[in-house]
């Protein structure tokens, strides 16, 4: 790269600039330009720039709740050509969403025509839409024209546009917000009017209230379209507080009973932000897929509400634990994040608890309370200025027609005379003839009184905090009161719930389609899952020069446990068994263990059985079933082996309390089981000595029933306790040679 150097002449203004730098600036214009006039709303009004802009022009337009409606298109056109020089798309698409009532708690947008629906659909073009504001947006310009807030130019400098509105309604909170800016993002869930208005009452009352005390009135989120909030208290409280955490919102549902035992699911509210016909086409697909095995079918039958029908593979099935594993796999079950980065004061974005929230919007209130006050005390000292004039009039009033009849200048005239202000001169000038009637001294007299009266009353408001904070709380009440619970709009939709407390292994099993299985898993370590349960495996083929190792029948839903013979144990589950139609594929891709190692034993595994584990030594240890269970790749340790030495039997235990161990060498030992520990892990203790070789074979049985084995023609044979008298012992002793009709393979079985 070439050395930065002085521009060469006659190349005209050519400024060297660092790039490094030239990027910084620029980059950074950006991210404050997105932050600030894009993606964070304001704490104040709840707003961004759009939504604030198209809330203005409305009110331009006149647009009042009680007014006719207008063309979107008008609206949209005003609010692109005067204030926000973006595409037209945008902006209607932030109005469609200020209307609908599924996406915004409080619309601020009455709207006339197709707006879209929960579906997904999307609204009308705006040439078939009309629309007006509601109660909620007159409640958020409430003062606008009585200087409550400071206006700038708008970006062509021909118009003025609200910096932020008066927000008489808490809109932040109330309606939420998202966006994502640059390195950071905000989203606030909505919440219910009335409860924040009872939390905002509590802070004027109490300015030092926890948020502890502010949960006792706001319960949580408010979603639009309902559901059911499953969070502990603790969690909810935690994400207040701290301004970040999140809501697990689930969908309502009912039992609706068909007779004779029969029964269907009926879903009535789903969760915020969830499109109807993607879940069902999703639930739909999850279905095709086999995944969801208690289902049998799903309808929409939703006209204005939400009406989704789940029927179950059969009435046995568990209504909660069916909705349980739809909650697993679908969105009836989300998690609505909570991130209140908003704009502090409309400059600094902060992260900010449910206390800073609410103290800032009634710092605005007050901040407005104040501005209107002294907007309409200036309005009262003009008019009384006037009057005070007019009243000067009517006493004199020969002395002032005279003087307007004679002199050529007659205003300063009348000022010099009767020592009035150029203003109120100007009108007495400007009366008409009519008011000179006696009716109206009267009314000029009465007028006069009750603004000298409200004067006072206004000096006494910005004298006085406390009647400040009293004027804001009435103006609270008053908003509550208009979104009270008790009406339709403002009862509260989202209910909260402790989460069903099943067993995870009952939801596990409930995803997956129970079906009879044999796990096949060959000599050279390929593992496979046929259908059905194989009665002949002599059918089965591998590939040349391998054959089969073990196979043993499960159905889907069981998991199966493989212990190496490194002393390892590794889970499957049955459903997830490589296809049976091949030769199966290495067990090394669902296990990792070293290649020197080899699968030992495998089993369908059951929890709650012992197994007595063997070591070719002769070492050992009873373990459950339940310790040797693991959700890795790299499985769980259960037997310490040393170099040389490799685990080598699992024994079931069941109701056993004797062992019978046989050695290479054909010596056989029985010792009680109480001898051996349990543990979950180790290397045991020595269970058989032997001078050379190790453990051929082992068997937990029942002393009462006798010890019984079957020769390799399938010939069995018992040994009682009194014939076993000279085999027992205690455990680590060397044995005796085996009884007389021993198989000579030295296994119990053959």
């Amino acid at each position: 790269m070439g050395k930065l150097t002085d521009p060469p002449a006659g190349a005209g203004d050519i400024e060297p600039i660092d790039l490094k730098a030239a990027l910084e600036e620029r980059y950074l214009a950006y991210a404050l330009s997105t932050i600030m006039g894009r993606a964070l709303p304001d704490v104040r009004d709840g707003m961004k720039p759009v939504h604030r802009r198209i809330v203005h022009a409305m009110r331009v337009l006149r647009l009042d709740p009680g007014q006719g409606y207008k063309k979107c298109a008008r609206i949209v056109g005003d609010v692109m050509g005067k204030f926000h020089p973006h595409g037209d798309a945008s902006i209607y698409d932030a109005l469609v969403r200020l209307s609908q009532d599924f996406a915004i708690r409080y619309p601020l947008i009455d709207g006339q025509g197709n707006f879209g629906n929960i579906d997904g659909d999307s609204a009308a073009a705006m040439r078939y839409t009309e629309a007006r504001m509601t109660e909620v947006a007159t409640l958020l310009l409430r003062g606008i024209d009585e200087d409550a807030v400071d206006f700038r130019a708008t970006y062509n400098e021909e118009d003025q546009e609200p910096i932020v509105l008066p927000g008489a309604f808490p809109n932040l909170l109330a309606n939420g917000s998202s966006g994502i800016a640059v390195g950071m993002a905000t989203s606030i869930p909505p919440h219910n009017a009335a409860e924040l208005c009872d939390a905002a009452l509590k802070l004027i009352e109490n300015p030092d209230a926890t948020t502890d005390m502010l949960l006792r009135f706001v319960q949580g989120p408010d979603f639009p379209t309902g559901g059911v909030v499953i969070d502990s208290q603790a969690q909810i409280r935690e994400a207040y507080d701290t301004g970040r955490g999140g809501f697990r919102v689930r969908a309502r549902w009912e039992k609706e009973e068909l007779g004779r035992g029969g029964y269907v699911v009926v879903v009535t509210e789903i969760p915020y932000q969830v499109q109807k016909s993607k879940l069902i086409e999703k639930i739909a697909e999850l279905l095709q897929a086999k995944r969801l095995p208690l289902l049998a079918d799903i309808r929409d039958e939703s006209a204005e509400d939400v009406r989704i029908v789940l029927e179950p593979k059969s009435r046995t099935v568990d209504a909660e634990i069916l909705m349980e594993s739809l909650f697993r796999l679908t969105d009836f079950e989300t998690r609505f994040p909570l991130n209140m980065n908003v704009l502090s004061g409309g400059k600094v974005p902060r992260v900010m608890s449910l206390k800073d929230v609410l103290t800032e919007w009634l710092a605005h209130q007050r901040e407005v309370l104040v501005r209107r006050a002294r907007f309409r005390l200036a309005q009262i000292e003009r008019r009384l200025e006037v009057l005070g004039g007019y009243l000067i009039a009517f006493l004199n009033l020969d002395e002032v027609i005279r003087i307007i009849r004679e002199e050529d200048e007659p205003k300063p005239t009348l000022m010099r005379t009767f020592d009035l202000t150029d203003v109120q001169a100007e009108a007495i000038l400007n009366m008409r003839l009519r008011s000179l009637r006696k009716l109206e001294e009267f009314e000029l007299r009465r007028e006069f009184e009750q603004l000298t009266e409200e004067k006072a009353g206004k000096e006494a408001l910005l004298a006085s905090d406390t009647q400040q904070w009293a004027g804001i709380a009435a103006e609270i009440r008053e908003v509550r009161e208009t979104f009270s619970k008790k009406t339709k709009l403002g009862r509260r939709r989202t209910l909260f719930a402790d989460a069903p407390n099943h067993a995870l292994d009952d939801i596990t099993v409930a995803l997956i389609e129970k079906e009879p299985v044999t796990v096949v898993l060959s000599k050279k370590g390929f593992l496979r899952g046929m259908r059905g349960h194989l009665t002949d495996y002599s059918g089965l083929t591998f590939k040349e020069g391998d054959g089969l190792k073990l196979a043993f029948p499960a159905m889907t839903t069981d998991k199966l446990l493989f212990l190496s013979t490194g002393g390892r144990a590794f889970t499957l589950g049955a459903d997830k068994l490589p296809s049976g139609r091949g030769q199966g594929e290495p067990i090394r891709l669902a296990f990792e263990f070293d290649d020197e190692q080899d699968i030992a034993v495998a089993f369908v595994a059951e929890p709650e059985r012992r197994r007595l584990l063997v070591s070719s030594d002769g070492n050992g240890f009873v373990a459950t079933e339940a310790d040797m269970l693991s959700a890795t790749r790299k499985g769980k340790q259960m037997m310490n082996v040393s170099p040389g030495v490799r685990l080598a039997l699992a024994v079931p235990v069941g109701a056993g309390d004797h062992v019978a161990i046989v050695g290479d060498n054909r010596k056989m030992l029985v010792f009680p089981l109480a001898q051996v520990p349990q543990m979950a892990r180790g290397k045991g203790v020595r269970l058989q000595r032997y001078k050379d070789g190790g453990v051929a074979d082992t068997r937990v049985f029942r002393m009462a029933e006798g010890l019984a084995w079957s020769d390799s023609a399938g010939r069995a044979f018992v040994r009682s306790e009194a014939e076993l008298l000279e085999w027992r012992g205690d455990r680590a002793q060397a044995g005796r040679l085996v009884p007389k009709g021993f198989p000579k393979s030295n296994r119990f079985a053959g």
